[in-house]
């Protein structure tokens, strides 16, 4: 797995989720459960990772949405 960004924003991440899994790439966010223990002062961001063969399209795919 390739780590492909880092936030502490939900909203973000279940829109990239959904723009990559829309060019066909299956991403997994981790983090989430230390991220949610730690309550709301966003010290855990929560990792964006994807397969390694899928790092450079979704790179891309990020950056042509202006998300990278």
């Amino acid at each position: 797995m390739t780590e492909i960004l880092r936030t502490t924003d939900p909203v973000r991440l279940s829109w990239l989720i959904a723009l990559l899994a829309d060019a066909g790439i299956d991403a997994v966010v981790l983090d989430t459960h230390t991220s949610v223990l730690e309550g709301s002062i966003g010290a855990i961001p929560r990792r964006l990772v994807v397969a390694e063969e899928d790092a450079a399209q979704a790179l891309r795919v990020l950056k042509e949405a202006g998300e990278a």
